[in-house]
């Protein structure tokens, strides 16, 4: 079971987190990952600049996922359960790297990662390119950055009904459900014998 996370951050605590992630100097950067400009990471969410940003989800021996909910001071998608940890790339990290960040920064781990492709993703607000990455990781995690206030493990057989009954970041929806593989065609013209 995944340690449960602290108490959470006192106000002034999240404040600074807050402040301190809107300075986070981030890659604006077009389609196809070429970087136009840097910018502060206040300045990409108002603007709804396309940033590079990295997705690991982390799968224990059972095929369960461990999903978590975001805490309610996050600038996107506050208070949902995401499906996967990461976030922005730094201003010149290279993919891996930067997952590797992430996973230790929002999950308390370091593990293995495997590359699972790339991420296009647009919607209202929020344009990125990014990478997906796999981790197997049995634990012990810690959750001790505030940006995580609950967890718990999802069967990947039971991943679609989670989606359907939580509030679920839409990004992190489109790269989890890789994870699932799609069931077989039924083929309607199959002749009897």
């Amino acid at each position: 079971m995944p340690s449960a996370p602290d108490s959470g951050p006192t106000d002034a605590e999240t404040e600074e987190r807050v402040a301190a992630a809107a300075a986070q100097l981030v890659e604006h950067v077009d389609e196809n990952g070429d970087v136009i400009e840097i910018v502060t990471r206040a300045q990409m969410r108002a603007g709804s600049l396309r940033h590079r940003s990295v997705y690991i989800a982390v799968l224990d021996h059972d095929d369960r996922l461990l999903v978590h909910k975001r805490a309610d001071w996050k600038d996107v998608f506050p208070g949902a359960w995401d499906l996967v940890f990461g976030g922005v790339c730094d201003v010149g990290e290279d993919w891996e790297p930067s997952a590797h960040r992430e996973l230790l920064e929002e999950a308390g781990v370091r593990g293995t990662l495997v590359d699972q492709g790339p991420v296009t993703f647009e919607a209202p607000g929020v344009a990125l390119v990014g990478r997906f990455y796999v981790c197997r990781h049995e634990g012990p995690f810690v959750f001790d950055d505030g940006e995580v206030t609950d967890t718990k493990w999802v069967q990947l057989s039971g991943l679609a009904e989670f989606i359907d009954s939580h509030e679920v970041p839409p990004d992190s929806e489109l790269v989890a459900r890789r994870l699932v593989p799609e069931p077989p065609a039924h083929d309607s013209q199959a002749s009897s014998p």
